[in-house]
């Protein structure tokens, strides 16, 4: 039985946003819904999650699963206001736990909201099949760019969040805690070994030097020519990873992303006045 994916790409964040109907049940799953937030204003916006909403009720479709490919550093997910919204359970890799533990004390103010696992409904390892009409959702560990990273085996689909991205565009950034070069180098490797006809499917895609924007490639086509993997060993792409790393700037919404991806999208609690609040750590590299 094959399945059918919707893309929703958000141009602010960059980020796509897929909704996949397995058609004899029309049963839907969310990967990696998107949360809008202006970092300026402070501004919160629904619009693009309600467009996902929106569409299952069009079609007339059965949401399954609400699921993040990992805790995103580079936007807001939606999977708790989706879960408000449906009912829906919300899953992440079981590798949240340690990026948990790495932030908690930092971000000692949040509240989580909802969930059995500090913001999610469920803990995936590596190997779990989630039911998904008559398909199902096989997750495959993939860490290196964050520990709980995990892609997605829906059919001939795998939807990869950022472990890899368009041949022409390379590999996710390493340099988050909890981050390896080598351990991505493996995922990598694991998601290679699948059929060479399966399809990939990208969080995000660069565009570089101004291409169309595109969002999924093929594993022989990866394999292939890959900008940081085809053709290269493995010492060689954790040096080019760690070099490229070193020069690469904080994602714009990496703690405002953090502090509500790392808890299912729950946002933090109130505070005595009654508002909420995105807090940045400070950090100074002098003293004055």
């Amino acid at each position: 039985m094959n399945v059918t994916v919707k893309s929703f790409y958000h141009a602010p964040s960059g980020t796509a946003s897929y909704l996949v109907v397995e058609p004899a049940t029309k049963s839907a799953v969310i990967i990696d819904s998107v949360l809008g937030f202006d970092v300026a204003s402070g501004e919160l916006s629904y619009t693009f999650a309600d467009e996902l909403l929106a569409y299952l009720q069009a079609q007339d479709l059965n949401l399954v699963w609400i699921l993040d490919t990992h805790a995103h550093a580079d936007h807001l997910t939606a999977a708790h206001y989706l879960h408000q919204k449906t009912g829906v359970p919300t899953a992440i890799g079981s590798g949240i736990a340690k990026s948990q533990a790495h932030f908690e004390t930092t971000f000692y103010h949040h509240g989580v909201g909802g969930g059995k696992h500090a913001g999610f409904d469920i803990l995936l390892d590596d190997g779990a099949v989630l039911p998904f009409g008559e398909e199902s959702v096989q997750v495959l560990a993939t860490p290196g760019h964050t520990p709980d990273s995990v892609s997605y085996l829906i059919g001939a689909n795998v939807f990869v969040g950022d472990t890899l991205f368009m041949p022409d565009a390379g590999t996710a950034r390493c340099d988050f805690p909890g981050g390896d070069a080598a351990v991505l180098w493996h995922s990598i490797e694991k998601i290679h070994r699948l059929p060479a006809a399966t399809t990939i499917w990208v969080c995000h895609d660069y565009q570089p030097n101004g291409r169309e924007l595109k969002l999924n490639t093929t594993v022989a086509e990866s394999k292939r020519s890959n900008i940081h993997v085809a053709h290269v060993s493995k010492q060689d792409y954790v040096n080019l990873r760690n070099s490229r790393d070193s020069t690469l700037n904080a994602p714009a919404l990496l703690y405002p992303s953090l502090q509500v991806n790392l808890w299912g999208g729950a946002l933090p609690q109130k505070e005595q006045n009654g508002q909420r609040y995105i807090k940045i750590p400070l950090s100074q590299q002098r003293k004055d």
